[in-house]
């Protein structure tokens, strides 16, 4: 065997060790992508499960256009206040002031926790819903 071919036979095992380095490297980053991904979804799903909330009341004062929503943190899970929505008749509304235990503050809903949201509404609505940040929703009837 000439020089030829132990040259060719180096540059295919050379060549097959480079392709072979570069599967790993990218084989081994999705891999721990994809395990991150489910860490993150089983975290969520955790605080999902964990998470409870329940309308206490809903009152409109048509005086001042103002609609009062009295929320009780039920679950055993840390909500945070801006991370909360408020839909009124099937329609995102904009909190003008929402308060925790009285205190304007705080963006900790603690379990247990009441939080107030007052909200500008024109007319008296019908409903009002209010959805977590880990998308725990309840609904009350406005009165």
């Amino acid at each position: 065997m000439g020089f030829g071919v132990s040259g060719s036979t180096a540059i295919i095992f050379l060549g097959v060790l480079i392709a072979t380095g570069t599967l790993y490297t990218a084989t081994s980053n999705a891999t721990e992508n994809v395990f991150e991904a489910q860490d993150d979804s089983s975290e969520l799903a955790l605080e999902r499960k964990n998470t409870d909330i329940s309308v206490t009341n809903a009152t409109y004062y048509s005086g001042n256009t103002t609609l009062v929503v009295n929320v009780t943190n039920t679950g055993a899970q840390t909500l945070a206040v801006d991370e909360t929505t408020v839909l009124v008749d099937n329609v995102y509304a904009a909190p003008e002031t929402t308060t925790v235990e009285g205190s304007q503050a705080t963006n900790l809903w603690h379990s247990g926790g009441n939080l107030t949201i007052e909200v500008s509404n024109e007319t008296q609505p019908d409903r009002v819903k209010v959805v977590t940040g880990t998308g725990v929703a309840a609904t009350e009837v406005v009165s």
